[in-house]
């Protein structure tokens, strides 16, 4: 059994001694941080819930405890914007150039050729099982939704969902393009499988002249069947793609009060600051939840052949955190032809958004957009909060600053489920070869 810490404490009650936390992530109390926000304190585990946060070295002391030496503690992470079906395609079915052109191909003809339930089963399994290792609770994917795989994959989701109830929970939002969601045969079969399966109703916004019609259909879906909806929008460097804008505007037409999730926003940050800004205050007002997929937009965006790229392909989450918008980082794709690389590590996607979107100096409650703010966002579910009365589900780390956590993989993680260390063995990829053939 892989461990960071060998010496944990097999007692039903015990402490983690100290330790160091992001204090905008302990609910509930105040704490006293330093100027990164940091806090050192003492948490008591008993019966796999956390029965106290108290300031290191004020707390009981008579129960085991494991000392971090102001090692990190963090919840375990939400990533809330996966696509668990198209995971680890990328040595069957490579994209040919690195745009986004070129990766809806390769998933296309990759999916007509082998996405059978065994297929996505073992590809979703070995990724859930990675996500697991690295600390994560809870996962939204995306699934592809189209006419001849809706019966395979939906299925096959139940199954997994039910088979990782209690590590991961699991949550899926159907993915089409936006000119589908006119085939009315094709959206009954949609309704009734999510209304089967919990599933939340999505699309692909692409700036089409059906967008505004496929956008009201959408919408009266989801009020007639109590969905909640989750698009993805605006994957462009493209200044005229404002597919954000009329969904914030559809929404409020609608007086829509349901959670609605917006991913990726990218040609907002290529718009100018006076189109944006009423963008922004639009979606303000809306109530929309965004979340950017850093990793991906970063390898997908702006990339032209020969030419260095000029802009990161990220959206602006600190202007929309200024008015009080809901925002989130996740993992997005993960070795497949939207994004060659990934592991469903969260902190990797918090490490590198950190870099990408300038998260720090301060660091302020960024931390809350692998944790807290998704774990909202996907409720209901206990994630993303350290609190007295919630669960021992933690990821505990050596680094003790966060030029520390953040400098390395804290591969030595120790993840803690319902108080108890688990196995954090990452699973090899050649369990994967009888799906994607022997040549990796």
């Amino acid at each position: 059994m892989q461990t960071g810490f060998a010496d944990m404490p097999a007692a039903d009650r015990y402490r983690i001694a100290d330790a160091t936390v992001p204090a905008c992530l302990v609910e509930g109390m105040a704490l006293d941080a330093d100027a990164d926000g940091l806090a050192r304190v003492d948490l008591t585990i008993a019966d796999g819930r956390i029965e106290a946060i108290d300031k290191t070295g004020t707390g009981l002391a008579e129960s085991p405890a494991l000392s971090l030496d102001r090692g990190m503690v963090w919840p375990c992470f939400v990533d809330m914007h996966t696509h668990l079906d198209k995971g680890h395609i990328w040595h069957r079915k490579a994209n040919p150039d690195g745009t986004f052109d070129g990766a809806l191909t390769a998933v296309r003809a990759d999916r007509d050729a082998h996405w059978s339930a065994e297929d996505i089963a073992r590809r979703m399994d070995f990724a859930l099982r990675s996500a697991y290792a690295h600390g994560t609770k809870a996962i939204r994917t995306h699934l592809d939704t189209y006419p001849g795989q809706i019966d395979i994959t939906w299925p096959l989701y139940a199954e997994m969902r039910a088979e990782w109830a209690g590590r991961i929970e699991l949550q899926a939002a159907c993915l089409t393009a936006i000119d589908q969601t006119l085939d009315d045969g094709l959206m009954s079969e949609i309704v009734a499988t999510l209304k089967r399966h919990g599933g939340i109703l999505g699309s692909a916004t692409f700036m089409i002249p059906e967008l505004r019609h496929g956008l009201d259909r959408l919408f009266r879906l989801a009020l007639d069947n109590d969905f909640d909806l989750d698009f993805h929008v605006d994957e462009t460097g493209d200044p005229n793609a404002n597919a954000l804008h009329l969904i914030a505007e559809t929404a409020l037409r609608f007086g829509f009060e349901r959670p609605i999730t917006v991913g990726h926003c990218c040609s907002l940050a290529k718009q100018p600051a006076d189109t944006a800004r009423k963008t922004l205050d639009l979606v303000a007002r809306a109530g929309l939840s965004v979340v950017s997929l850093p990793m991906c937009n970063l390898y997908l965006q702006d990339r032209l052949p020969g030419r260095t790229p000029h802009w990161r392909g990220v959206t602006l989450l600190h202007e929309m955190r200024e008015r009080g918008i809901p925002v989130a980082v996740a993992s997005d794709n993960t070795r497949d032809p939207f994004y060659a690389y990934g592991d469903l590590d969260a902190l990797e996607v918090f490490r590198e958004a950190t870099r990408i979107l300038h998260f720090d100096h301060p660091f302020g409650d960024w931390p809350k957009s692998i944790t807290a703010t998704p774990g909202g966002i996907v409720s209901p579910i206990e994630a993303g909060t350290l609190r007295v009365g919630g669960p021992a589900d933690l990821a505990l780390f050596r680094a003790r600053t966060w030029t520390e956590l953040l400098s390395r993989p804290q591969s030595d993680r120790t993840i803690v489920r319902n108080g108890r260390a688990i196995d954090t063995t990452l699973p090899d990829y050649r369990e994967l070869d009888p799906v994607l053939g022997e040549k990796q």
